[in-house]
């Protein structure tokens, strides 16, 4: 019996980036990603900027696939679309679109959790990458998101730890923001921290229960510290930029890698994956994989392509959806507060 030829089309419209990608049987064909420049010079992300410019984006980005793919939509297996969690309007725009899509070919509708999807790119075929194995933790790090998930399966995933009350990525943003560093500032201070002492300056940690976080008294101590001492010299911050970034980040890693020791000790789990946006960040790869030897976990880092947001991680999640029949109807509506 002749192998299944699965294509699945992937659409991820969460946030500010429109992105399409078409998997073969788990392999990347094309990862397409329109990224939106408006919001830089609003210093973050505008809800109803964001889902116009979706409207733009989306048809040329799904074309653009399908070409790089080498395919027409007339082969598409299924369509898989972020259902959420992401802003409301953008949203929308790739649900809409993908139903549309899906009617429009008579073919399966998948429908996407974001953060799943971040974990389960893991699981894009790529030969040089070993994929984790069942039971693994993902420390799932955006701009939106903290939290420390137990995946059993590829869709049984409990959450074990999560944010209170900021985002990692938010404080990364944040912090550059106070030091007068345009948006998006976390991959800048990740640029100056590789320059500066990490133990230049010193920050406090949250004292929070067991295995959740908590970011916002961090960035108040940033802010108030960054004060007192530009008061005391206008200069400070160009003078010290590289050391402040390196010591923000080095007690931001150090709250994440704590709380990974914890949830590694209580669960008895020692492989360890890290996904979204934030793990793009070139101090927690680096701790991350100094900890296979230091603590003998086993690490899965992604490559970059799959971290920030992108529609290869939608598609690989609609890949396995697709296999055991779990398709969505026509009635799925997007949900900008989905649970994992």
């Amino acid at each position: 019996m002749a192998a299944q030829k699965i294509f699945i089309l992937g659409i991820e419209s969460s946030c500010d980036d429109t992105a399409a990608a078409v998997l073969y049987n788990g392999k990347i064909l094309s990862n397409v990603v329109a990224t939106q420049e408006i919001h830089k010079k609003y210093g973050g992300v505008v809800p109803e900027l964001a889902s116009r410019a979706h409207q733009q984006n989306i048809v040329p980005v799904i074309h653009e696939a399908l070409k790089q793919a080498g395919i027409s939509k007339k082969e598409l297996s299924a369509i898989a679309f972020t259902k959420g969690p992401g802003l409301m309007g953008s949203l929308l725009v790739g649900t809409s679109f993908a139903k549309s899509l899906s009617l429009g070919l008579n073919i399966p509708l998948l429908d996407i959790n974001h953060m799943q999807a971040h974990i389960l790119a893991h699981f894009i075929e790529e030969e040089e990458f070993e994929k984790p194995k069942f039971p693994f933790l993902a420390l799932t790090i955006s701009g939106g998101h903290t939290q420390i998930v137990k995946v059993s399966d590829y869709f049984k995933m409990e959450v074990i730890g999560q944010t209170l009350d900021d985002a990692v990525g938010e404080a990364f943003d944040k912090s550059a923001k106070i030091l007068g560093l345009p948006y998006p500032g976390g991959p800048l201070v990740d640029k100056y921290a590789q320059k500066g002492d990490p133990k230049a300056f010193l920050f406090p940690k949250p004292k929070v229960g067991d295995l959740d976080f908590s970011f916002s008294g961090l960035k108040t101590s940033i802010l108030y510290f960054v004060q007192k001492q530009v008061k005391e010299d206008p200069d400070f911050i160009q003078k010290n930029l590289e050391d402040i970034c390196a010591s923000i980040q080095y007690t931001i890693i150090k709250i994440l890698m704590d709380k990974l020791k914890k949830a590694v000790k209580q669960t008895g789990i020692t492989q360890i994956a890290i996904a979204g946006g934030v793990s793009a960040n070139s101090g927690i790869r680096k701790t991350l994989k100094e900890a296979e030897g230091k603590y003998q976990w086993k690490t899965f880092i992604p490559k970059f392509e799959y971290t920030t947001d992108n529609a290869a991680m939608i598609a690989i999640a609609g890949h396995y959806k697709y296999l055991v029949q779990d398709f969505a109807d026509l009635g799925v509506t997007a949900n900008a507060r989905i649970k994992m």
